[in-house]
This record gives C-alpha cells, structure tokens and sequence, in this order.
C-alpha cells in the first residue's frame, strides 16, 4: 500500500506537523513530483523561520535536482516575496510555511511560472500521487543531468517593485507600530519601509517560529491585544499586523479598533480604480461587506463577487483581468503583483490613503465601512448537509427573500444577508452576516445560528 497523504495535502497547499506527519524524506519526495508534474527545468524556493523549514526546503531542492531542475533559493522570506520571485523570475515556485498554524506545523504552497497557484485542480493532486506512489516503491531514479542549486537574495528588489506600485514618497510623516508577531513581517518591513516618511515602533521583530509571544494570526482578537495597546500608548496613527509569513495584513487605527478587511478591501479598490483610470474589475468573495461592491461601483469600477478561497480569486482574476481582489481574511491580490495576494503592498496602500491627507484613520476608513458584520462564527454539526437543507427550507419562498449557492447557502434581504458554508476539512459550518444596524444583525444571526444548531 502506498503511503495516504490525503491528511496533509489540503485543498490549496500541503500542511502538517513535522515530523509526526511529514519529514525532509517526504519533502524530497514533493521536490521531485513538483518538477515532475511542471515540466520545470529551473524552479525557485524559500522559506520562513520556523525551525524545520531550512532543511524541508533543502530536501525539497534535493529532489527537484534529481529531476534535472536547477534549484534558486531565496532563502528567508515572506510568501508573498516568494511570490514576486517567481513572477520576476517566471519560475515555478515553493514556499516553506504553514502561515499561522503553531509551531509544531509546516508546510508547502507552490505555484507555476507567475505565481500562478497550484492546488488540488490545478496539479495537486498529482504531486500527491506520485508522492505517495513513490514513498511506497522508492524514489525515482535520477536522470542523467541532474540540477544544481544555487542562492539568490531578492528582498532589496521585492521592496523595490513594491514601492514602485505605490508612492508615499510625499505622505505627511506617520507613526505606524508593526507587530510581526515574530514572523517574515520582522524580516521584510525593515527593507521595505526604509527610506519612507515613517516612524516604526516594532513589536516582535525577532524571527522565532514558536511564537513565544502569541500565534501569529492576527483574525483572532487575542492576537492583537499587544497591538492595540501599544498603538494607544504611542500615540501613533495606526497599526499592522502580519501573519506568520506575513501575506496577509490586519490594521487598527489610532483608537486601537481594528478595521475590517472589507473596509480595506474597499479603500484599496477606489486607490486602484483611480490609478486605472476611474475603470476595471474588482474581485471580492461572497462574505466581504456589503460596501465592497458599492464603493467599487462609486469609482466607476464592476464588482465581481466569487467563492471563498484564494484559488478562486486567482483564477477569477486571471479570467476578469481583475485589477485587484480582496477577501474577508485579510488577503489581497493585484494585477501588479501576478495576481497573487501580497498583505505588504495593501499595507502600502493603508499608509499612502492616510498620508495623503489630514485626518485620522477612523474617520477616512468610514467612508467604507457602512454596514455591521457578525464576523465569522463556526458551529460543530453531524450533518452539514441536512443543516444547510433545513436553513435553505426554512427560507425559500419567504417575501423579499434571495437565495444562492455559489458557496455554501447566502440568504439575502433588502436590510441584511447571511452566508453559511461548510468546512472542507472539518465538521463545522461557517457563518456569517451582516446588516445596516446592530439589532438587525444579531437578529438575523442568532435566527441563522438556531437553525445551524438545530
């Protein structure tokens, strides 16, 4: 029997802990079914700071070399650097992390040439089997020519393309504390703010992958506590979090209150429509705000809404010829960028927007943030199945009341909507709603929780 490594390839990327569930013999393995299935003759590689992504890395470079591949490593970076490698390169590309998961964790996201993804309909799935195929028989033999692997720093010229996408060169000087959140954002913020009219007060700036201050996720309201304080006691203009490979940004204005990434969603799409011109197309998932769409369409752009899940964005992207994308987790994708998501380059834009006039981040994000939302709510079900049936029962037919299933069920009316959606990998079901005011909202959501609870 061949080796079952369904637990650990996911949907998007391969996560799981190391070495319980994988080890540097089963990344060897990846390496070469990579290069495999790419067809690649030069791949590049990098890695965050956790304590097993070193060697992962390089036994994954062992393998795509005994392909024939010849291996670039970029050594310590964030994903989204690894990303503009591979545009910058047009290299095929592997990224050791496993973003915020805690420390025991880690993980691999590929992508094509371009940073284009790769997940389970996109060549997953066969990197997977012949992973497994060959964990079971041996490795495969080693072609004649093997590759070579050889080292490449590209963090000066990642900051380079990033600050030449956004211009804060005339900003009014800002005072921005950063929690890194002992993750790549404590690599790449130094190089990437230097040189800005910035004061950075740094938090968790070291590079330690057991997180010894808190998980580096920063969606979880206890992960920014550290944030909100300090901004306060600062008195600075805002703040930014990163995740553990800093692709994703989360920010808090000067109040410590954290800004929705529907608002930033928002605020960055009118930036990006007004670079363009006044026109183009802004991808947004089904769960980001109600002002998303509206503020697209106010600066002259189409909103075009799609699933959850950054394989969907992506691909949305490529086919809309989207100019930027954003989702409710605090990703964000740009037609500058590959179409591939960069936190880094939407914090650029946060701190460009508040720069570029007087007053303070609570009053500029306003403008974007019109309706009041549940956040993301997960309840444990036997049947998701059977629940979704009974909610979409419940509601079909009712006066005034829409229904879709592009993902999961939305239920919509003139005042609120709700989306619930079931987990891939879990026995959950994942709620959210919102509505123009806080009674209508919790109405709605406890009204939609009874049903998900039975």
């Amino acid at each position: 029997m061949a080796a079952d490594l369904t637990r650990i390839v996911k949907a998007y990327d391969v996560r799981g802990v190391v070495p319980d569930q994988w080890d540097e013999s089963l990344a060897e393995l990846f390496g070469a079914a990579f290069v495999q299935v790419t067809g690649a003759d030069a791949i590049v590689t990098g890695h965050d700071m956790r304590p097993s992504s070193p060697g992962l890395s390089r036994a994954f470079a062992r393998g795509a070399a005994a392909r024939g591949a010849d291996v670039t490593e970029i050594g310590l970076c964030s994903t989204d650097q690894l990303y503009y490698a591979s545009g910058a390169l047009d290299l095929p590309g592997a990224m050791f992390t496993a973003s915020h998961n805690p420390a025991q964790y880690n993980g691999i996201k590929m992508c094509r040439a371009g940073a284009a993804p790769v997940g389970q309909d996109t060549g997953l799935t066969e990197i997977r089997e012949l992973a497994e195929r060959w964990s079971d028989t041996g490795a495969p033999e080693p072609v004649a020519t093997p590759g070579t692997i050889g080292s490449r720093d590209t963090l000066e010229e990642y900051a380079a393309h990033l600050r030449s996408l956004v211009d804060l060169t005339s900003v009014r000087p800002l005072k921005v504390v950063v929690d890194a959140g002992n993750g790549m954002g404590g690599h790449t913020v130094p190089t990437v703010f230097a040189g800005l009219p910035l004061t950075v007060v740094p938090m968790y700036f070291e590079l330690d992958g057991t997180f010894p201050h808190h998980e580096a996720n920063p969606l979880d309201p206890a992960n920014i506590v550290d944030l909100q304080r300090r901004v306060r006691e600062e008195g600075a203009d805002l703040g930014i979090a990163f995740d553990g490979d800093a692709d994703r940004c989360f920010v808090v204005d000067e109040h410590g209150d954290p800004v929705s990434p529907s608002a930033v969603t928002a605020l960055v799409a009118a930036r990006e429509l007004a670079r363009n011109g006044g026109h183009g197309v802004i991808i947004h998932n089904l769960i980001t705000s109600w002002s998303v769409p509206e503020v697209v369409e106010e600066h002259g752009g189409t909103p075009v809404r799609t699933r959850v899940g950054h394989s969907f964005i992506k691909a949305e992207m490529a086919r809309a010829g989207a100019i930027f994308g954003g989702e409710h987790s605090a990703h964000y994708y740009f037609k500058d960028f590959w179409n591939a998501d960069t936190g880094m380059l939407a914090a650029l834009h946060v701190l460009a927007a508040l720069g570029g006039q007087d007053g303070p981040l609570s009053a500029l994000v306003a403008e974007y943030d019109r309706y009041v939302g549940s956040g993301e709510i997960n309840s444990t079900v036997d049947d998701q199945t059977g629940r979704l049936a009974a909610i979409k029962a419940a509601y079909q037919g009712a006066d005034g009341i829409t229904l879709d299933e592009l993902d999961g069920l939305t239920v919509s009316a003139a005042d609120w909507w709700f989306n619930v959606r079931p987990s891939n990998t879990e026995p959950l079901l994942r709620l959210n709603a919102e509505a123009r005011d806080e009674a209508t909202m919790a109405k709605v959501r406890d009204e939609a929780l009874a049903l998900i609870r039975g």
